[in-house]
């Protein structure tokens, strides 16, 4: 159960990464608007970008609830996922199951909290700060943790007070996050906005060692 469990988490940050910039982002097309294959999720998701970047990453969608358009077809959204997936991995594994009715409902706990609490975003999920106010919009997809955007390469870091303090994205003692970024600096890491600022980085280091 637990392995599927742990299992289901992996592939559903996988599909927020691959959801996020094909479906809600769109690709794009030389001469023509960014293609969507649900283009409806599109257009909500550039208009929450928009309200966005006007209010210092507030989102007042989220307060009207299902009054407002966006965020009802984030949740319709949200539950056509589970809908699909859910009875998909049920046959496989349950704990995946389970898996993705978590996610779906952290998900939407995550980012909704995020857009009304602009300070607890950038202290818990700096990489969603960054995917909305830093200079590339088109970068760090993962909303809840910040897994594939490592592994693909896609978590761009816009100042060190963003940067989390591990690449899991779960507070974790120095003893274990201090190895843990030694080893995925040297295999996925992560790409800076300014090549000034990861100087900036280091050099905090060596003085508080």
């Amino acid at each position: 159960m637990w392995k599927g469990f742990i299992a289901g988490l992996v592939v559903a940050n996988a599909f927020e990464w691959v959801a996020h910039k094909y479906v809600l982002h769109g690709t794009h097309r030389a001469g023509q608007p960014r293609y969507s294959p649900v283009p409806n999720s599109m257009k909500s998701h550039w208009e929450h970008h928009r309200e966005v970047r006007k209010t210092d990453f507030e989102d007042y969608g989220y307060v009207e609830g299902i009054s407002n358009w966006r965020t009802k077809n984030e949740i319709l959204s949200l539950v056509a996922v589970a809908g699909v997936f859910v009875p998909l991995f049920y046959p496989v594994s349950k704990g995946m199951s389970l898996s993705v009715l978590y996610c779906a409902g952290n998900y939407y706990y995550i980012h909704r909290r995020a857009h009304l609490e602009p300070e607890w975003a950038k202290r818990k999920i700096p990489w969603h700060y960054d995917h909305h106010m830093n200079s590339n919009q088109d970068a760090n997809w993962c909303v809840t943790k910040p897994w594939f955007d490592y592994i693909l390469g896609t978590r761009v870091i816009s100042s060190a007070d963003l940067k989390e303090q591990n690449p899991s994205g779960i507070a974790l003692p120095t003893i274990l996050a201090q190895p843990l970024n030694k080893v995925v600096e040297r295999i996925f890491p992560a790409k800076w906005v300014e090549a000034k600022q990861v100087k900036t980085v280091t050099a905090v280091k060596v003085e508080t060692v």
